[in-house]
């Protein structure tokens, strides 16, 4: 919710972890008072500004506050869920019986139930996830406006203007169930971006950069993110189409993350048990090169997908996904793992910073590998088929001749088999995109069909 009601004071005020952590254990307490087997609870808070500039005037400037709780109650295994954004304790005993409620009259689930015991997290590490941000009105609408007008600087076909924005967001959450674990932490996460149009004759072209960081002193200059938003602009004026044809495609980091994420969604739990995956039955068989290695890292220090604890209090911990080539595990929260008849990954709630290990080289080495190609920068569309892994998505990008590139490409399809084309990646560079869940650099797949004029 948005409150401008509130001092800045107030607004910047984070609640400390152990005035949720009462919370979340009355609502426990109340669960067992109305005669729950088991329970589980979270309550969070957060707030944050966001300012947006666009041709420096001022679009929108907000500032945000957001809170929330739920919990899930189980009687045998009949299972309830509930939530509110109501503090008060009369709310917190409603918002228990309607969970329980729910459960009286929902069908019993054999893999239903709390995370085991023996799994839970023993205390919590410090991931260095929380920098909070200060940041004035009027130093976020100046900081916006030098991110646009350096964008709209780099050349005069720059022509108009999607805006800058700049966003401070910081919060806490806290877990409890009643195995008796009760943790929480506070993080923050920040951002500056920008997008803008340029234009030759009657043709168009927008593109956009930002950087994003828990720490505010992690971030890029405003200046830079606009000066690389406006170059990624004109670097695409005067695109053309391609004739169809297969060839070596390079995706880049941005675009590249995609491609890790179909293949977590095949590993995932839910696809498996529902025998909606490409991956069904490949635990221990060869899925991408034999020189590729893909790790879990949830404990990176600073990292924007770091955790010390999944969605049911299960302990994070590294592990290898891809050795190899092999896939050596799965991406499982306990419900999913029961399901399998296997244990919980402690993947309730998604993965924590994917690592695709890079290789030796770096971007211009790798369009010097792949020789002539396609670059893919930019993807659209939802073409793909998670059952049989068909892939075929627009895309846009850069035609490359010679290890060079020779021009931009536009209104033009990729098409292939994720299968085939994970086996078929001859190169993961070392320019690597640390600014997700997922980091990678780019990644050069052999034999793809481009489908254009």
């Amino acid at each position: 919710m948005t409150d401008s009601t509130l001092s800045p004071v107030a607004r910047r005020r984070l609640p400390d972890k152990a005035e949720l952590a009462e919370l979340v254990a009355e609502m426990i307490e109340e669960a067992d008072r109305q005669g729950a087997v088991a329970a589980e609870a979270s309550a969070s808070t957060s707030f944050g500004l966001s300012v947006k500039v666009r041709h420096a005037e001022v679009d929108t400037l907000e500032h945000m506050r957001d809170r929330g709780l739920a919990v899930t109650v189980y009687f045998d295994q009949r299972k309830g869920t509930a939530s509110s954004a109501d503090f008060s304790r009369a709310s917190l005993a409603e918002t228990v019986r309607a969970a329980c409620d729910i459960a009286r009259y929902t069908s019993e689930d054999p893999c239903a139930g709390l995370a085991d015991a023996e799994r839970m997290a023993a205390g919590v590490p410090d991931l260095k996830l929380y920098y909070p941000w200060d940041v004035a009105p009027e130093e976020a609408i100046d900081l916006a406006r030098q991110c646009e007008s350096a964008a709209l600087g780099v050349d005069p076909r720059l022509t108009n203007s999607e805006g800058a924005e700049i966003t401070a967001h910081q919060g806490v959450h806290v877990y409890g169930n009643s195995h008796g674990f009760l943790e929480g932490y506070p993080s923050s996460q920040h951002s500056i971006s920008c997008a803008v149009v340029g234009r030759v004759g009657e043709a168009m072209q927008r593109d956009y950069w930002y950087t994003t960081a828990r720490d505010p002193s992690a971030l890029q200059a405003a200046e830079a993110v606009g000066q690389e938003a406006g170059r990624r602009t004109v670097q695409r004026l005067g695109a053309r189409r391609l004739s169809t044809r297969s060839v070596p495609v390079l995706f880049t980091p941005m675009v590249a993350r995609s491609l890790f994420g179909h293949f977590l969604g095949a590993i995932q739990g839910s696809s498996l048990y529902r025998r909606a995956s490409f991956l069904l039955d490949s635990l221990d068989t060869r899925v991408f090169p034999d020189w590729l290695t893909i790790k879990e890292q949830p404990h990176l220090q600073g990292a924007l997908g770091s955790a010390p604890f999944d969605g049911e209090g299960v302990a994070t911990q590294s592990r290898t996904l891809i050795e190899d080539g092999i896939l050596r595990g799965y991406v499982l929260s306990s419900y999913s793992a029961r399901k399998l008849g296997m244990q919980t990954t402690g993947n309730a709630g998604g993965i924590h910073n994917l690592e695709v290990e890079p290789g030796a080289m770096d971007y211009p080495q790798l369009l010097q590998d792949m020789h002539q190609g396609l670059v893919v920068s930019h993807l659209m569309g939802q073409g793909v088929n998670p059952v049989t892994g068909d892939y075929s998505r627009g895309a846009a990008g850069f035609w490359v001749e010679n290890g060079e590139v020779a021009f931009p490409v536009e209104e033009i399809t990729i098409a292939g088999r994720l299968r085939e084309m994970f086996e078929r990646i001859r190169a993961v560079g070392r320019d690597v995109d640390i600014r997700g869940n997922i980091r990678t650099g780019s990644v050069l797949v052999d034999g793809m069909t481009i489908a254009g004029e």
